[in-house]
C-alpha cells in the first residue's frame, strides 16, 4: 500500500492523480502502481528541469505501461515535477520564482515555489522511497553524450548501491557525483536512498529512439531491483569518470566549442573559444587533464557565469 496525503493505493492497484505542493496553488501529476507482491518502492521522476523532454516523455509512457502484475513492490512515477516551467518554457527554472529546482533541496515549506516543490518531494515522496531514478537531458541550449550519475559523497553502502544501479544503465559513461546537497537525487542519497540521474538528449529536442532507450533502462532496472526476471538486463562495458570539471563562462559573448560531447582530449588541448562581437578572443578553455566531454553549451550565445562545458577524467573501465 502507498499513502500520499489522503490518497491511498492498495496492493494490486494502479491509480493516477495529483500530489499537492506544500503551501497550496500547485500540484504535480503522479501515477502509483502497487505490485501484487511485496517489495521495494521505486520513485521515478522527470521534468525537474522542464525542457528536458526525453525523460518526460519516457516517464509518461512508463506510467501507462507498468502494471501491478508486473511488479514485486511499488513504483511511483512523477513525469513532470516542474509543471509551471514546462507550461511557460522556462527551461531549468521554476516559472514563479526563477529558481533552478535542482539546486534548492531539501527545500523550505515557507519558501518560494521551487523551495516548496522540493520540500514536497522530500516529505511526501522521499519518505516512502527505497530507490530513486531521476531522468534528465541537456538543457535547451546544451548538447550532451548520454551518461549516468551515481552519488559518491554518501555512506559506502548507499554509494555502492547507487553504483550498482548505474551499472545497469545502457550508457558508456558512469560519473561519480561529488555533490552532496542541492539536487534531488543527491539529497535523496543523503537520506540513505540509493539514487541515480540518467542524462540523455538535449537542446529542447527529443526522439522516439531516445525515449525508448530511457524506457528500456528504467524498466530493466526497476524489475532488477524488485527481484523480477527481465530479459536483456546485463552489465554494460562502461567507463568510470571522476574529477568532473564544470566550467562556466567568464564573459558574455559568443562560444565556439572545439570538441563534441563524447570526444576524448588530452591535458592542455583547446576545448573552445569565447569571443566578443568583433570576433576577438576573450577566453580559451584549456583542458586541465585528459578526459572526455560530457556536455557543453551548443548555442552561439553564452552568458557570463552560465554553463560552458563539463568534462571528466576516465578513472577505470568497468566490466
Amino acid at each position: 500500500m502507498i499513502k500520499i496525503d489522503d490518497w491511498v493505493i492498495e496492493k494490486g492497484e494502479k491509480a493516477q492523480g495529483e500530489i499537492k505542493i506544500t503551501g497550496g496553488g500547485m500540484s504535480m501529476p503522479a501515477t502509483v502502481i502497487c505490485g501484487v507482491e511485496d517489495g521495494p518502492t521505486i520513485l521515478i521522476t522527470a521534468g525537474v528541469h522542464s525542457a528536458e523532454y526525453v525523460g518526460i516523455q519516457a516517464a509518461m509512457e512508463l506510467a501507462k505501461e507498468f502494471q501491478p502484475e508486473d511488479l514485486k513492490g511499488n513504483v511511483i512515477v512523477i513525469p513532470l515535477v516542474n509543471v509551471s516551467g514546462f507550461e511557460h518554457r522556462t527551461m531549468s527554472m521554476v516559472y514563479e520564482d526563477g529558481k533552478n529546482l535542482n539546486r534548492v533541496f531539501p527545500g523550505d515549506p515557507n519558501g518560494t515555489a521551487a523551495d516548496r516543490i522540493a520540500h514536497t518531494m522530500v516529505t511526501k515522496l522521499f519518505s516512502i522511497t527505497d530507490y530513486y531514478i531521476d531522468l534528465h537531458s541537456g538543457d535547451g541550449y546544451e548538447q550532451l553524450h548520454p551518461y549516468v550519475y551515481y552519488v559518491g559523497v554518501v555512506d559506502d553502502e548507499t554509494a555502492d548501491a547507487s553504483l550498482h544501479m548505474a551499472r545497469h544503465i545502457g550508457v558508456k559513461y558512469v560519473v561519480r557525483s561529488t555533490t552532496a546537497t542541492g539536487g534531488a537525487y543527491n539529497y535523496a542519497a543523503s537520506l540513505g536512498i540509493p539514487s541515480i540521474l540518467i542524462e540523455r538528449g538535449g537542446q529542447s529536442y527529443w526522439t522516439w529512439e531516445e525515449v525508448e532507450q530511457d524506457k528500456r533502462d528504467v524498466r530493466h532496472l526497476v524489475l532488477h531491483l524488485q527481484g523480477k526476471k527481465c530479459h536483456g538486463l546485463k552489465h554494460y562495458r562502461q567507463m568510470l569518470l571522476e574529477n568532473v570539471v564544470y566550467e562556466y563562462a567568464p564573459y558574455t559573448g559568443c562560444w565556439y566549442p572545439s570538441k563534441k560531447p563524447g570526444e576524448y582530449f588530452f591535458k592542455g588541448e583547446d576545448l573552445g573559444e569565447l569571443r566578443d562581437y568583433h570576433g576577438n578572443i576573450l577566453y580559451t578553455s584549456i583542458a586541465t587533464e585528459n578526459g572526455v566531454v560530457l556536455y557543453q553549451t551548443a548555442s552561439l550565445n553564452i552568458i557570463e557565469d552560465g554553463p560552458m562545458i563539463a568534462y571528466a577524467a576516465i578513472t577505470e573501465t568497468l566490466t
